[in-house]
Order: C-alpha cells, then structure tokens, then sequence
C-alpha cells in the first residue's frame, strides 16, 4: 500500500480546496434533523459530478457506490451525518450560518465534505483496487430515533453487505491532525427521562396541610444517584443527570405538581435494562410513602458503541502509517451518544476522533456550542486517511 498511499497524499492535496469549499458551503446553509432536504440534494449532484452511482435511503439519506475495477467481493462501507442543531450561531466568518437558529454546530458540515473527498479520492483510484465502498450519507443524528437506525431499516447495510463500517467524528479537544482512538466499549448509551411528581399544593405557611411535591422531588433525585453508586458495577461507566426541574410555585406557593428532565447513559445493555427498572421503583416508591404519585417515563435512545477490537487494530496500523506515530492518540470511554453505536450493533464498527482544535489560534471552543468551529487544516489529512483506511481493509 506504500505506492498507493502517496497517490492518496497526491489525491488529497489536490482535492482538499474543494472539501473546503464543501464544507463552507455546507455549515453556511445547516439543516435540521430530518429536514436536510437542501444538504441531502448537494450531496446528490456531488456525487453525480465525480461520477458515483446513489441512491435514496430514507427521505434524506444517501448511499453512494463506488466499485473498484478489480476482482473482490470485499466491501467497507464509510459513514457521514448530515443534520445540524437548533442553535444561533456566533462566530463572525463569512460563511456563517445563514438560517437563523440553525447551526452546524457539532461538525457534520466537516463530516460530509471529508467523505465527498474521500469519494473524489476512491472514484479517482477505482482501477487500483477490487471490492465496493458504500458511501453512507445519513440523515438525524442528533434526535431519536436516530437516522442510523432508519437507515439501517431500510437497507443501507444490505445488499451488498459490508464487513466494516468506519467512521469519524471531529473533536475540538485535540489539536488538528491529530486522532483519537479506543477498541472496544467506546461511547455510551443514551436514554431520555420524563418525571412527573404530584402531590397537593397549598400555602407555604401550612405545610402540615399540604403534600409537597417539590420535596418528594428532591428525594428522588438523591436517592436515584444511588442506582449508580450502589447499584451499578463500579467498573462500569454509568451517568445519571437531570438538567430540567420545574416546580411553578412561589416564596409562599407549594405547587401541586413537579416536573424533571434527565439523561442516563451506560455502557453495558443489561445493566441499562436493570437499571431502568431500579430508577422506576425507586422514584415511585419514595413517592408513595410521602403521599403522592409519581409518573417516571423513560424514552429508550442510542445504544452504546462498540469498536471492534481486530477492524479498530488494522485501523490503528492505518492511522499510524498515514499519519506518523506521535499523532495517534489513545482516548479514554467518552459517555456522550452517537448513533452510529446502531451500525456497531450490528457489524464490525470503528469510529475515530478527528482533532481540528488549535489553542495558538483560540479555536477551542466545545461541540454544540454557539462559537464551535474547525481549524480547517485538519481536514488536509482527513479524507486521505479515510481512503487509505477503506482500501487497507479491501486489501487485508
């Protein structure tokens, strides 16, 4: 692959002003999940002008394919999401979001235009490798139920069937051209929780009169954090928050209900399952035996992903051999979501992290922030080692 690496390198440096102006174009006009009815019709008519055949999965997905002119049976397929995030954007660049409260936020704008240069790349080299690359442009990440999950329905793994899916997420906390990479348990499970607590409201002068919701609510809270500290396996990663409480009383006001927002996350399905029925009977038994109700409804999300342990080790070689040693960094769990964990859950997965912060320039700003960018050298490198991953794997 020593040969064909540098034709890559050569590829990539050429095609790279275009990935740029992919990407500008793309973070200019951000699309909402399952809406990306505009991003999905650009990435049609890229795809047609380098020459790749497409089709329609889900109302905005997108598989492209590229056959290589050689004989092989082999087949990877190659991930991007598409969506953006209900948020204003604050950066002052001129290709700044154009839809106001819409924003790319969490880099898909990089991920699409990296994997049409990955395509570009692919097509360009397609008489010097055998097997199919299924380009998988996806809709919905960022909500349930999770375009991965539709588009896996609907076939976008089938027909033919990939050995690997292989895909990679930016990451502001390391620097560009750098990349992080974890086998095994990688990112967390996601489930979303809805409580409603009742009780009887009255003055807040006459307690004795009344069943205050509101402390029942707090005594959930607590307790619940004792389904990770004394349920959960210590050596398995749980989280437990809760972001939303409302209590509509007043100084003098007990309200006669409380409602709360929350998140749980877990690394492991069978924990989650008990789990979830530990949080139920906790949360209405406290609030039986104060005197009131509690409604505790939990809203299953994401799985957690799983890299593969062989694919992410040729992975690894990849990363090394494209881009040198000390530029590979080894990464610890990270309990945030994708839903790229459906693909893991169904076929050998490895997903990466692409570094594109850069502290000197003050580009550091979070994922799903209002000031969130890319130094836009990372992506020099990135469709080139997407490539060079793909046709690996073909090969090996």
């Amino acid at each position: 692959m020593t040969v064909l690496k540098e034709e890559i390198r050569e590829i990539a440096a050429r095609v790279y002003p275009k990935v740029i102006e992919y990407r500008q174009h793309l973070h200019a006009n951000p699309e909402l999940s399952f809406k990306e009815y505009q991003t999905s019709a650009f990435v049609k008519g890229r795809l047609t002008e380098i020459g790749i055949e497409w089709k329609s999965v889900t109302e905005t997905g997108i598989v492209g394919i590229i056959k290589g002119d050689k004989p092989s049976d082999k087949v990877i397929a190659l991930r991007a999401d598409m969506d953006a995030l209900p948020i204003t954007e604050q950066n002052e660049v001129a290709y700044a979001s154009k839809n106001i409260g819409v924003m790319h936020a969490c880099g898909h704008d990089c991920h699409t235009a990296s994997l049409l240069g990955v395509a570009t790349i692919l097509q360009t080299l397609k008489s010097k490798f055998g097997g199919t690359i299924k380009l998988i442009f996806q809709p919905g990440e960022e909500i349930l139920p999770g375009g991965a999950s539709l588009m896996i329905k609907e076939g976008a793994l089938a027909d033919p069937v990939p050995m690997a899916v292989i895909g990679q997420h930016v990451m502001p906390a390391l620097e560009a051209g750098q990349v992080g990479v974890r086998s095994g348990k990688f990112m967390a499970s996601m489930d979303e929780l809805f409580v409603t607590v009742r009780g009887k409201g009255g003055h807040g002068a006459q307690p004795h009169l009344n069943i205050d919701p509101v402390l029942i609510a707090s005594h959930i809270i607590v307790a619940l954090q004792q389904v990770v500290s004394r349920t959960a396996n210590p050596f398995a990663p749980t989280v437990l928050s809760f972001g939303k409480v409302i209590a509509n009383g007043a100084i003098n006001v007990i309200p006669d209900e409380v409602y709360m927002e929350g998140t749980f996350r877990a690394m492991d399905e069978t924990w989650r399952a008990r789990a979830h029925d530990k949080m139920k009977k906790v949360a209405t038994g406290i609030a039986e035996s104060m005197g009131g109700t509690c409604d505790f409804t939990i809203v299953k999300g994401y799985p957690h992903l799983i890299n593969d342990e062989e694919i992410t080790r040729k992975v690894k070689v990849c990363l090394r051999e494209y881009l040198g040693h000390d530029k590979i960094k080894d990464i610890e769990p990270w309990m945030a979501s994708e839903d790229f964990a459906y693909y893991s859950q169904v076929t050998n997965s490895c997903y990466y992290l692409l570094g594109v912060g850069n502290k000197s320039r003050g580009i550091v700003s979070s994922l799903h922030t209002p000031t969130f960018n890319i130094d836009e050298t990372s992506l020099i490198e990135a469709p080139g080692l997407m490539a060079y991953i793909a046709l690996t794997l073909l090969e090996n």
